[in-house]
């Protein structure tokens, strides 16, 4: 796999995600994070369309299906670092139904337009190269007060996204390091994918350490707010005659209300993610030196940490 060239690594955060869709034109989705396996947390969020897990990349590990020649499920192989989060969520809507709700838009249409005869690591470097995804997954680069020109010796610190989706009544793991999809099996007669899907992410954790807690899972479900007021459009129509409508009515824009606080609060997140803050700080302590104030400030901090460090000390005692 290639360098990192010029992509930038992206945040597991469901406010990254949800503005990252939309970046590329998607409608009818957004992103949840999921603290739990419990079939509650998923219960909530329903309809589901598909999961990207973040995990602790180890060389050498074996998928737990097997590689699928399926045709009709598109696949993008990862050939460029700092990419899997972009390649895990296009994976996964690039192979929604039609009928999921979801629209692609024009910059995700073309591109599955113009990839749609190509290979996987065809399709990669097509992404890789793609101007306007690109530009959108680097608009999510979070500013660094220095940057250092270190890098690890080690694969320890490498984390990957993967994504799992229901197609055509099996489950498939979506790894764009992989030669092809991950067929892990079919979905339980009767049962929803998900709760097929649930024990095989588990398993998966289970085989790390107990002192492995660098997992994180994010839901792609239906838009809330969009869901809201369509029903919200459909009780109007019909009027407020009853109690119950008029109880529905008020429960559903104290819904909208609260998805409009969600994403007004992931762009501020955002916004701040991509702010410099390096002229703001080192403007201040030009101030604070001029007044003589910085190295007195630094000696309260150096005694402060010997403070907590002995209050801590005391505490293991």
């Amino acid at each position: 796999m290639a360098e990192a060239g010029n992509w930038c690594l992206i945040e597991s955060d469901p406010g990254v995600f949800t503005e990252l869709v939309r970046g590329f034109g998607v409608t009818g989705a957004q992103i949840e994070e999921l603290y739990s396996l419990e079939s509650e947390q998923f219960s909530q969020l329903k309809p589901v369309h598909g999961l990207i897990f973040l995990f602790k990349w180890r060389p050498g590990e074996q998928p737990s299906g097997t590689v699928s020649n399926n045709e009709k499920i598109f696949f993008a192989g990862q050939i460029i670092q700092n990419a899997c989060a972009t390649i895990a969520i296009i994976n996964l809507l690039l192979n929604l139904p039609s009928d999921s709700g979801i629209k692609l838009g024009k910059i995700l249409e073309d591109f599955q337009n113009f990839t749609q005869d190509f290979d996987q690591m065809h399709r990669g470097l097509c992404l890789t190269s793609c101007e306007a995804i690109r530009d959108v997954h680097n608009s999510f680069a979070r500013q660094h007060l220095f940057e250092l020109d270190i890098k690890s010796t080690s694969k320890d610190d490498d984390y990957h996204f993967v994504t799992y989706m229901p197609i055509d009544g099996h489950i498939y793991e979506l790894d764009g390091l992989r030669q092809g999809p991950i067929d892990l099996g079919a979905i339980n007669e009767g049962e929803d994918w998900i709760d097929t899907v649930r024990p095989i992410i588990s398993n998966r954790i289970q085989r790390y350490s107990e002192n492995e807690i660098h997992f994180n899972l994010l839901a792609v479900i239906s838009d809330r707010k969009m869901k809201y007021e369509k029903r919200l459009q459909e009780l109007l129509e019909f009027g407020m005659e009853s109690e119950e409508n008029a109880k529905e009515i008020v429960e559903l824009e104290t819904n909208i209300a609260m998805e409009e606080e969600k994403s007004r609060k992931y762009k501020i997140e955002n916004i701040r993610r991509r702010h410099n803050y390096m002229p703001f700080i080192v403007e201040l302590l030009k101030i604070l030196a001029k007044e003589n104030k910085l190295v007195h400030l630094v000696e309260q901090t150096k005694l402060l940490d010997k403070s907590e460090q002995r209050e801590a000390l005391e505490t293991i005692k």
